[in-house]
């Protein structure tokens, strides 16, 4: 399957110009071959709306998940995006995963970071969120998450092939280490595809590191963006091109608890 990253400029509060956005990289990455889209946590409402989020915030069955279901149908590609989902009284950091075919997926982020999530956001316990798209497993997880070992390794026992990344990196003198070493390691040491797709340039509350990635099993990169560029990556992601990989580093099979 070739599926394709986008690193975004997204506006805060304004989710009308990032739905504009995601359907244009969507129809390019359908034009480019790509069967799934992956953009950056928080795509839709902006990850620096700040006060706003609670107000752009949305039921799964609210009418930005409806016209993100469109643009899948319409464009034939599945879209894995972030919004802000009004549930069960509170307000979750989540991702929707749209194929207009099925109904959407809902991931919620287990790991806030720092007190700008926590005090917009509930946590959802850690889950093993998995949808099957053209004959390939398919994990979730948003962000922070990524950053805690565990959670990669649940999705690889549970039979993921590629881990989708929506994030927000902020710009730091450690988001290189994050975004292309600690990345790499994570698709290494689980022998899965992982897809980091990051925002790039700032809003008035944050600036983000771009580096939005796609990584292989083997630990190398199969497409990278730079600091500051709005970019759409391709990947072709086949696991069976990766066996050696897998047999010379069998980690989960030799996994001891």
């Amino acid at each position: 399957m070739r599926i394709a990253a986008f690193q975004m400029k997204a506006v805060a509060a304004d989710q009308a110009a990032n739905l504009a956005r995601i359907e244009k990289a969507a129809r390019e990455a359908s034009a480019g071959g790509a069967e799934l889209l992956v953009a950056p946590e928080l795509a839709l409402p902006g990850y620096g709306s700040g006060d706003d989020m609670r107000n752009l915030a949305e039921p799964p069955g609210g009418e930005v998940v409806a016209k993100l279901t469109l643009i899948s149908l319409e464009v034939r590609i599945a879209i894995l995006a972030g919004f802000a989902e009004a549930a069960e009284g509170s307000t979750y950091n989540s991702a929707v995963f749209a194929d207009g075919r099925k109904e959407p997926v809902i991931y919620r982020k287990s790991h806030l970071y720092g007190d700008y999530e926590r005090d917009l956001f509930a946590a959802e316990p850690p889950s093993a969120c998995i949808v099957e798209h053209g004959g390939l497993r398919i994990g979730i997880l948003i962000c922070y998450d990524v950053e805690f070992p565990e959670n990669v390794r649940r999705l690889a026992q549970a039979g993921a092939e590629l881990v989708a990344v929506p994030t927000a990196l902020p710009a730091s003198d450690h988001a290189e280490l994050i975004a292309r070493k600690m990345i790499p390691v994570r698709a290494f040491e689980n022998q899965v595809f992982v897809a980091y797709a990051n925002h790039c340039g700032a809003d008035n509350l944050f600036s983000y590191a771009g580096l939005s990635a796609i990584a292989a099993p083997d630990g190398n990169l199969l497409a990278e963006a730079d600091e500051t560029s709005e970019t759409l990556l391709f990947a072709d992601i086949r696991p069976q091109d990766f066996a050696a990989s897998a047999a010379a580093n069998p980690y989960l099979r030799d996994l001891r608890l």
